[in-house]
Formats: C-alpha cells, structure tokens, sequence
C-alpha cells in the first residue's frame, strides 16, 4: 500500500476505532458503577463480607479523597484533577495513532478514561467514592473496580512506553 492509500486507509478507520474506544470504556464503566450499585445495595451498613480468610473482604466504604484517602474532603480539587486528567486521555486516544501496533493502548487508554468518569460520577453524586474490596492480608487501603482499572492500565501503559514503544512511536503526541 502506496503512502496515501495508507493514510487515506487510516483517516477512514479513525472514526471506527474512536467509537470501539468508547464502547469499551462504556462497558466497563457499566461495569464499575453496577458493582458499586451491588456495594451500596449489599455491604452499606453490614459486616464485611469475607472471601478469603485473612486476606480478601468485601467491606464498603465512604471514600471522600483520592487515592489512598488522600485530600480529605476536598472535592472540588479532586474533581478538577479527574477532569484535567480526563481531558489529557481523551486528547491522547484522539491523537493515537489507529493502526495494529497501538491497539493495546487504545484499549488500555478505553480503561482508564472508564475508570476516571466512574469515579468523578461517584464524586458528583454521592461527594465520595464507594470502595468495597480489601485487601486485609497486606492492610492495604479499599477501593473499587474503576481504582482497578486505574492501577493496572497505568502499570501497563508505563511498561510499554519504557520497554516497547520507541521515541519514534510517540511522534504523534
């Protein structure tokens, strides 16, 4: 394929692959705001539910900060980060390149924004966040689905940007 035939191919495809990048982060943004509806609906006001003795429980909890209940209270500037980051993704998705090389990202890209919009749509409704899964072995803080997809595609993407990706890839940006 001819330079412009691939560059015609690609501006075609762009459209499609931007609305593939939506629906996954719909389905998984469903995903996180049903759990959390089974959280409120289940676990508020019960005892903990244990899993596995000693080491995974399903406890809900009324987080009103960020990450590691970080900023307490102070909704507005958590909000305004989340929107800000929000933003930074949906730029990045839009400017990545659509061919098979960078098809991970997109997906992994498709996580985080549904992670983010899960928990700023807890934020503005509720002014916190429902976290439900803990981790009792290690005492590590609570948190939810969308923190999950938050973590591990956040991991992901700086392993391949530090070990796969090239400086040459990233000209797009």
């Amino acid at each position: 394929m001819r330079k412009n035939e691939r560059k015609a191919f690609l501006e075609r495809n762009s459209g499609k692959r931007l609305i593939l990048d939506a629906l996954i982060a719909a389905v998984l943004l469903f995903l996180d705001q049903f759990t959390k509806y089974l959280a409120i609906t289940h676990l508020k006001d019960q005892p903990a539910i244990v899993l596995i003795d000693g080491v995974l429980e399903l406890q809900y909890l009324e987080n009103r900060g960020s990450a590691f209940s970080l900023l307490q209270g102070q909704k507005f500037i958590i909000l305004a980060i989340g929107f800000a980051v929000l933003a930074v993704l949906i730029f990045v998705i839009v400017k990545l390149p659509q061919n098979k090389k960078f098809r991970i990202v997109h997906i992994l890209l498709s996580a985080l924004i549904a992670g983010a919009l899960g928990n700023i749509i807890d934020r503005l409704r509720f002014d916190y966040v429902v976290d439900f899964i803990s981790f009792v072995l290690i005492h590590f803080p609570v948190f939810n689905v969308a923190d999950c997809f938050i973590v591990v595609c956040t991991i992901s993407l700086f392993l391949l940007f530090m070990f796969v990706y090239k400086e040459d890839d990233l000209k797009f940006l």
